[in-house]
């Protein structure tokens, strides 16, 4: 393929030529990305447009929902409702799933997606995004709630959108992770970072730091190993970064490297995690996973979570496999009682705070 060349609709057609319903799942995404264009511009605009600041209303997650929530859902929904390729479609605005009008024909596939992540960040004009995920519906039926808790494992097609300085779609149907960047003077989303990869090592970390206080030891351990650099035993120092979007942190981390958290904590028990299993983490999984990465809950793979709700929350900890192998270790070793605590650099062999130095 010819990057910068390469339109998306192209693309699908050198991908899919072997998949069952290869028309149907291609037309699909074509019409996922014609609504990605249409946030975008709502998105551009910024304060200039009527959708700015808090529309007082929350979904069904519990989350304020800011209007752009709201006409970004919309906008997704009426793109894609019509064509005869979806049987339904989910979204983390709506706390049921979305049943098509009687006069639409249903299609083989079901969409699930979150219209605006990230969209706290707005109002301040950071980085927002739009995740999707494509599952198979069996039967010509109209789709309960059941026939959408399927494992991750079983997405056919997923991706998401970063509208930034420029508006790329990423997207894999499970062959590799590919960028795809929009042509505004044209209007056609072009192929610019075919096959990504992520680094299987990496010297950057993102993670909430506020939610310190309600880590699990796992997590807290290797945190301040991070922290301790050079000095600590991991040898090497650790940028660490936050941006509160999860589309901005996994996009950063497909272009460069690194793991994100957003683990399990005691601030809320009666939440298993903060991210969506359905609407963010599966999707950005199967990403990540198609890249070269790993994505785990801190005690298992991601995408083999067996959903049991459409807004299931779960922990999330992704990106460089051998970063995210060595933060699920530590999980099962403290499930088995053998991990070991932290040990502060000033209190190590050489340090004048060591414990004998002080005797």
């Amino acid at each position: 393929m010819h990057l910068g060349r390469t339109t998306l609709s192209k693309f699908l057609i050198q991908q899919l030529h072997d998949v069952p319903d290869h028309g149907k799942l291609a037309g699909l995404l074509v019409d996922v990305a014609a609504a990605i264009k249409a946030i975008s511009a709502m998105t551009a605009r910024g304060a200039l447009g009527a959708s700015y600041g808090a529309a007082a209303a929350r979904n069904a997650s519990g989350d304020e929902q800011q209007p752009l929530d709201l006409e970004a859902n919309e906008t997704m929904l009426r793109h894609c409702e019509w064509g005869g390729l979806v049987a339904g479609m989910a979204s983390e605005e709506l706390e049921a799933p979305y049943r098509l009008a009687d006069e639409y024909a249903r299609g083989p596939y079901l969409l699930v997606f979150d219209p605006l992540d990230g969209s706290s960040n707005i109002d301040v004009n950071v980085s927002v995004g739009t995740i999707f995920s494509v599952l198979k519906h069996v039967g010509s039926d109209a789709p309960t709630e059941q026939d959408y808790l399927q494992k991750g494992t079983e997405q056919v097609a997923a991706g998401y959108a970063i509208y930034g300085p420029a508006t790329m779609l990423v997207l894999t149907v499970g062959k590799g992770t590919h960028g795809f960047t929009l042509d505004r003077e044209i209007g056609n989303f072009i192929l610019t970072h075919s096959s990504l990869r992520i680094p299987e090592d990496t010297s950057e970390f993102a993670i909430n730091t506020s939610n310190e206080r309600f880590w699990e030891p796992p997590v807290a351990r290797y945190v301040e190993e991070c922290k301790a650099g050079k000095t600590g035993i991991r040898g090497r120092d650790f940028n660490m970064r936050w941006i509160a979007s999860l589309v901005a942190e996994a996009h950063r981390i497909l272009m460069r490297g690194g793991v994100f958290m957003y683990p399990k904590d005691t601030k809320d028990p009666a939440k298993a995690g903060r991210l969506r299993l359905m609407y963010e983490a599966n999707p950005i999984g199967m990403v990540i996973e198609q890249a070269g990465g790993m994505a785990s809950t801190g005690r298992g793979r991601i995408l083999e979570v067996a959903p049991t709700e459409l807004h299931q929350r779960v922990p999330v900890i992704l990106g460089s496999k051998n970063e995210v192998a060595r933060i699920e270790r530590y999980h099962h070793e403290y499930d088995r009682g053998e991990d070991k605590p932290f040990i502060s650099p000033l209190f190590n062999e050489r340090s004048l705070y060591r414990p004998e130095a002080r005797a």
